[in-house]
C-alpha cells in the first residue's frame, strides 16, 4: 500500500500565494464514504486510502507524506460587493497528483479546520453540506458537467456550532486546481503586477499550454477562459441547475463547477427561480446566471490588464474584444444543448416559446424532457400532459414539436436528459437522515444519481417531482 505521490507546484510558488498551516486533527474520524471509482481513476492506491494512514489523510487528522498543506489566498466579488482578502478560510490544499492520464489534480480537504483567512470562523463544516456537495458533484461529473470531485466524506467526531451543534465532518476534493478568479483579484488589488504575471504563466503553463504559441498568451488564456465559462454555463442551465453564489472567488479558471453550497436544481421550471436564502434579490437566479458569468469574467479580465499590454487603453480594448465573446459562445451552445434535449435542428425561437410555455404551465423541468425522450421513443402521451396545468395546451405543443423531431436524433435526446437527477427534497432527505445516524439514504442517491441516464425502475421515487409538502424553498450556504 502506498499515499499519494504528491508533487506540490501551487507551494513552489512565493510565499505571498498562500499560507503554509496543517489542518485540524479530527479527535474520532470516521469513514462515510471512499469514491473508489474515482480514485482508481486518478492512480490513488483504494487499500492506502482506507487504511488508519488514509483514513488520518482524508480527515485532517495526519498529514501523508509528501504533503505540504497550505490555505490558498484570494480575493472576491460577493454578491457584488468587494472583499479585499478572503482566502481558503475552512480549507486545506494537501497538494497535487499527477494522474495516469497527465492531468494535474489537486487533493484539497474542506472542512479541515482553521487558517489565517478563516475571519474568526472555526473553520470546520457541518455534516449536511458535505453530503450535499459529494452527491451534487458527483452527479454533475455522472452527467458529463465539467466539475470539482469528491473523493471521500467523513466524519471527525466532534460538534461544530451552527444555529445549533451538528456534527463535523470533511469533504476531500478533487480539482484540476483552485485557482479562482479572486486569485487574480487579489494581487490585482495590491498592485502586485508581478504576481499577476506569475500567476498567469502558472495558469497557463497548467491549464492553457496551448496559449503560450499565441502572440499574446495572456490574452489567449482570457479568451480560453471565456469559452470553458459560457460552456459550462450553458451546460448548468440545461440541467436547470442553479449554483446559488456566483461569487468571483467561486468561479474557477480551469472551468469546473467549484464551489456546490447553497445550489439546486429546479423542479418546477420557473426561469426566475432563486433557492438560496442568501440571494434575496435574485442576483443569481437561473436565467441570470449567463450574466453573472460575463460579470465575474470581466473582473478577470480588469485584474489581468497590468500584464495584457503596457498601454492601458490597449489592454482594455483586448479584454473587451475577448470577455465580448461569452455571449455569442453561450448562445450557441445553450441553443446546441437544448436542440439536442428536444431532438430537433437548433430553434432559437421554439426554444424561448417553450420555456414561456413551461414557465405558465407549471412543468417540471426534468420531467418535461424525460417524458418527452419517452415519448420520442414511443412512449405515451399521458405523463407528458399531466405535467401541465391544462393538458389541452401540452397536446398543442406536441404538435408543433412533431414538425421539428427528427427521430434519428433519439439517442442524443437520451443523452442530454438525465431521468434522475438529485432532487432538491431527496438530498434534504439523506441530510436528515444521515444527521440521525442512517447513511443508507445517502448511499442509495448516489448510486442513483451517478447513473442519470439508466432506467431504474426498482428507484422509480426518484424520479418523481415533490409533493407540495416536500418543495425545498430554500437552501443554505455551508457556513
Amino acid at each position: 500500500m502506498t499515499g499519494p505521490a504528491f508533487d506540490n507546484s501551487y507551494a513552489r510558488l512565493p510565499d505571498g500565494f498562500f499560507a503554509r498551516v496543517d489542518p485540524d486533527q479530527a479527535p474520532e474520524p470516521e469513514l462515510i464514504k471512499l469514491n473508489t471509482g474515482l480514485a482508481e481513476e486518478i492512480g490513488l492506491d483504494v487499500a492506502w486510502l482506507s487504511s488508519q494512514k488514509g483514513l488520518e489523510m482524508l480527515s485532517g487528522a495526519g498529514v501523508a507524506q509528501g504533503s505540504e498543506p497550505l490555505a490558498m489566498a484570494y480575493a472576491g466579488h460577493q454578491f457584488g460587493g468587494w472583499s479585499p482578502q478572503l482566502g481558503d478560510g475552512r480549507a486545506h490544499l494537501l497538494g497535487e497528483i499527477i494522474a495516469p492520464d497527465g492531468t494535474r489534480l489537486d487533493i484539497q480537504l474542506k472542512g479541515s479546520g482553521a487558517t489565517p483567512f478563516s475571519r474568526n470562523g472555526d473553520g470546520k463544516a457541518a455534516l449536511g453540506p458535505v453530503l450535499r456537495e459529494y452527491i451534487v458533484s458527483e452527479f454533475m461529473a455522472a452527467a458529463g458537467v465539467p466539475t470539482t470531485r469528491a473523493l471521500a466524506a467523513v466524519t471527525t467526531g466532534e460538534r461544530v456550532q451552527r444555529e445549533t451543534g451538528l456534527p463535523g465532518a470533511v469533504l476531500t476534493r478533487i480539482a484540476q486546481s483552485h485557482v479562482r478568479v479572486g486569485t487574480f483579484q487579489y494581487f490585482f488589488a495590491r498592485e502586485q503586477k508581478e504576481h499577476i504575471q506569475t500567476l498567469a504563466d502558472y495558469v497557463i503553463d497548467r491549464h492553457y499550454p496551448t496559449a503560450k504559441e499565441a502572440e499574446n498568451p495572456v490574452l489567449a488564456m482570457l479568451e480560453m477562459v471565456t469559452e470553458r465559462q459560457a460552456r459550462l454555463i450553458s451546460q448548468w442551465m440545461c440541467l436547470g441547475f442553479i449554483h446559488g453564489v456566483m461569487n468571483t472567488d467561486n468561479m474557477q479558471v480551469a472551468g469546473e463547477t467549484i464551489d456546490y453550497g447553497p445550489c439546486a436544481f429546479m423542479d418546477r421550471f420557473h426561469p426566475n427561480t432563486v433557492f438560496s436564502s442568501i440571494d434575496r434579490n435574485g442576483r443569481y437566479a437561473w436565467v441570470n446566471q449567463p450574466n453573472i458569468g460575463v460579470w465575474n469574467l470581466s473582473r478577470l479580465a480588469e485584474a489581468l490588464l497590468p500584464v495584457l499590454h503596457p498601454d492601458q487603453d490597449a489592454a482594455i480594448k483586448l479584454a473587451e474584444g475577448a470577455v465580448g465573446r461569452f455571449s455569442d459562445l453561450f448562445n450557441e451552445t445553450l441553443n446546441a444543448g437544448f436542440a439536442a434535449k428536444l431532438g430537433i435542428p437548433v430553434d432559437a425561437a421554439f426554444m424561448q416559446d417553450m420555456f414561456k410555455l413551461m414557465a405558465d404551465q407549471g412543468c417540471d423541468f426534468t420531467l418535461f424532457f424525460s417524458e418527452l425522450t419517452r415519448i420520442a421513443g414511443g412512449g405515451k402521451e399521458e405523463p407528458f400532459a399531466a405535467l401541465f396545468v391544462e393538458p389541452l395546451e401540452a397536446q398543442l405543443w406536441l404538435e408543433q414539436w412533431r414538425k421539428r423531431h427528427d427521430p434519428a436524433l433519439l439517442d442524443g435526446m437520451k443523452a442530454a436528459n438525465p431521468v434522475f437527477i438529485p432532487r432538491n427534497h431527496r438530498v434534504e432527505e439523506a441530510i436528515q437522515s444521515a444527521l440521525a445516524g442512517d447513511y443508507t439514504l445517502f448511499h442509495t442517491l448516489v448510486s442513483v444519481v451517478t447513473r442519470p441516464f439508466d432506467p431504474q425502475p426498482e428507484h422509480a421515487e426518484y424520479e418523481r417531482a415533490p409533493t407540495e409538502d416536500q418543495i425545498v424553498q430554500q437552501t443554505f450556504c455551508g457556513t
